[in-house]
């Protein structure tokens, strides 16, 4: 929230040019291209460094991500370790589709998993660029946003006590709950959201990937994908009720439905293993609007959720943190304004065609197990025209990939 709460009984106030708070993928990078800039900033992180390096969670990353990290000099691990993906495979009505999107745009996806990134941003930011880190804190507060002389305050872990840190300018980037984005004042900010009406229940197995891409199954029963997370992990999902508990998911069903749902003629047999994670995720998005008020800029989900029925969180997080590192460094060594005067209509621009991507996705993902029998019907058009019409495959193509605008 935005505080107004008094100083009393705290320790002086530090001072920083910016206050990153979360240190996730868009936090860590806006915070490593401060200090590559010599900007003293400060990231606030309510996990343990432990915890961030060792969280599952996306892996996808577009070409144009991997290429703005390299830029920045924050990809040599990505590019030594990451498997390079250049075509998918559609499954459905009992058959496989290979689209070799690769060939089509001259792109190509990366797959390394989001923990992985996660570590190399800590170390590169904290171990090698000396930036300062405050991991487990408690119990964040955003002041003087309307003032124009923001501070971010936090309870210590260590001491129990609440520190104040005065600073030009907050980012924003600690995610869907964080305080960032409850600080904005809500007659300054519409929230756009839209519900899917549908769940996926996320899984990672501790078994090889059973197909040398991603995997997308569309059947009655409901959709199903499969994606490498490395050579002996493997996330899948399953199409479910909104709300579902992962306990009606046991071990036994979960690969049923996965032989099921991905069966196709001539696909490989899946290689079944030990479930390490079972959750729930209710698709739904949202886009705040604007992306910023007054000093305080918002990042990633803190900003916008999108679904991961395109795979596009990660490298939308990744595409506000280049463009806000980069408009705070220009501010605050050469006076130019002009990054951060427009942020957040560059950064809506991109969120808007990828959440509307997402939609379109969803249909095609969905349609075959609503039951209604005109969607089934425009889902399997979709499908098919992928693979009928070379326009509507290269357009495809350039909007899975990103392709359509520059990093």
């Amino acid at each position: 929230m935005n505080s107004a709460s008094p100083r009393v009984n705290s320790p002086a106030p530090q001072r920083f040019s910016v206050v990153v708070v979360g240190a996730g993928p868009a936090g860590l990078t806006v915070g490593t291209i401060l200090r590559a800039a010599g900007v003293d900033c400060l990231l606030l992180e309510t996990g343990t460094r432990e915890f961030i390096e060792r969280r599952p969670r996306a892996g996808v990353i577009e070409e144009w991500a991997v290429r703005g990290l390299e830029r920045r000099g924050l990809a040599r691990n990505l590019l030594e370790r990451a498997q390079a993906h250049t075509e998918c495979e559609f499954r459905f009505g009992g058959e496989r589709y290979r689209f070799e999107y690769t060939g089509l745009t001259g792109r190509h996806h990366f797959i390394y998993p989001q923990q992985f990134l996660v570590t190399d941003l800590v170390r590169e930011y904290a171990d090698v660029r000396g930036g300062e880190i405050r991991f487990g804190v408690r119990d964040v507060r955003l002041h003087g946003l309307e003032a124009g002389r923001p501070s971010v305050s936090y309870v210590c872990s260590d001491t129990g006590e609440r520190r104040f840190v005065d600073a030009d300018f907050i980012a924003g980037c600690d995610g869907a709950r964080g305080v960032s984005r409850a600080a904005l004042p809500s007659d300054r900010v519409r929230v756009a959201r839209h519900d899917y009406g549908v769940g996926w229940l996320a899984l990672l197995a501790q078994a090889p990937p059973s197909a040398d891409c991603v995997v997308f199954g569309m059947h009655p029963r409901g959709f199903a994908g499969h994606m490498a997370r490395g050579p002996e992990v493997t996330r899948y999902y399953l199409q479910c009720p909104p709300g579902d508990d992962p306990e009606n998911w046991p071990h036994d069903r979960v690969w049923a439905e996965l032989r099921e749902r991905l069966g196709a003629v001539g696909a490989p047999p899946l290689k079944e293993g030990r479930l390490i994670e079972r959750r729930v995720l209710d698709m739904h998005g949202y886009v705040v609007e604007p992306m910023a008020h007054g000093r305080l800029f918002l990042a990633g989900d803190a900003a916008h959720l999108t679904a991961p029925i395109a795979a596009k969180g990660l490298n939308l997080a990744l595409h506000d943190a280049f463009l806000l590192g980069d408009g705070l460094v220009a501010h605050l060594t050469k006076g130019d304004d002009t990054g951060l005067s427009g942020y957040s209509a560059t950064c809506l621009a991109r969120v808007w065609d990828y959440q509307e991507f997402s939609e379109w996705l969803a249909e095609m993902y969905h349609g075959t197990a609503s039951g209604d029998p005109f969607r089934a019907g425009a889902a399997l058009a979709r499908l098919r025209r992928l693979f009928d019409s070379p326009v509507a495959a290269t357009a495809f193509a350039e909007q899975y990939l990103g392709a359509r605008t520059s990093g």
